[in-house]
């Protein structure tokens, strides 16, 4: 026998041996490790002993199905079977182990949602008290809020309460508060420091005297003076929006000296104690007359 046919015998019996190693599936591998890790469960022939059977049964088939050279479809189908199987009765082992545990920590279990229950009684007591207290304290809020409106002698209109500041609290074509004005500004501060949440629009308003341009201006300065005088009392002054209205809304004649006076004043305008400005009210823009 030459070196030739050496080469080719040993070749043969390579190939025949390739031929005949089984073909390896990645779900008949998974399904196996499944199988196996139910049959070791010290449970399994107890509450999943029709399951593991099963199991067991389709990985059999399976591993057939890989011998004769069955399609690959067929091989991972009987896998995913026992796979389905195994992981059934796992979960019925699971399930049983549950139970037991629950039983054996029912007494537990019973005394912690008695004592839950207990604590949830305790927190809704303090919850209502708390919240009594709440309402008592909003309640005073609102009393002392309503008194301090009231010193201030604001007037319900259809934009809300209003509090006018006359002209005699500032100098003749002058933007700057005179002493008189303390009061005012302290009751207003007081105001605003018992309801927290409310919010002004602090308004200026002139005569008919002078440039339309001079006006405005004043206007603005006008109501730019008492917010300043308020955060000096320590008000935000993001609480309020200063508007110079100019002579364009006049509430009397400007062709009296007494019409021209009330039309040289400040308004203010207040919200709702949650910060709410009535309807038609917006910042930042002429109100409708």
């Amino acid at each position: 026998m030459n070196y030739r046919h050496i080469i080719a015998i040993a070749m043969l019996g390579f190939l025949a041996a390739c031929a005949s190693e089984p073909k390896r599936v990645a779900q008949l591998d998974e399904a196996r490790s499944k199988v196996e890790a139910l049959s070791k469960e010290p449970l399994a022939q107890e509450v999943a002993s029709k399951e593991l059977s099963a199991a067991q049964d389709n990985l059999k088939r399976a591993d057939e199905a890989l011998e004769k050279g069955e399609p690959e479809e067929q091989v991972a189908h009987l896998a995913y079977l026992a796979k389905q199987n195994a992981e059934i009765g796992q979960t019925r082992i699971d399930e049983a182990e549950s139970r037991e545990l629950v039983a054996q920590g029912e007494a537990d279990r019973t005394k912690v949602l008695l004592d839950a229950r207990t604590q949830e009684v305790e927190m809704a007591r303090q919850r209502a008290a708390e919240a009594e207290l709440t309402a008592a304290a909003k309640s005073e809020e609102a009393d002392s809020a309503r008194a301090a409106l009231a010193e201030l002698q604001a007037k319900q209109t259809e934009r809300g309460m209003v509090l006018t500041l006359s002209d005699v609290l500032f100098d003749t074509a002058a933007a700057t508060l005179k002493p008189g004005a303390t009061v005012a500004i302290d009751r207003l501060a007081k105001y605003l420091e018992s309801s927290p949440e409310s919010r002004l629009i602090i308004e200026g308003h002139t005569d008919s005297q002078g440039s339309e341009a001079y006006n405005e201006d004043l206007s603005r300065r006008r109501a730019e003076a008492v917010a300043e005088e308020l955060v000096t009392r320590g008000i935000a002054s993001d609480r309020f929006e200063v508007i110079g209205r100019g002579e364009g809304y006049p509430v009397a004649n400007n062709g009296t000296a007494e019409g021209r006076q009330q039309n040289r004043r400040v308004e203010i305008v207040f919200s709702d104690q949650a910060g709410r400005f009535a309807p038609g009210v917006t910042t930042g823009s002429l109100r409708d007359e």
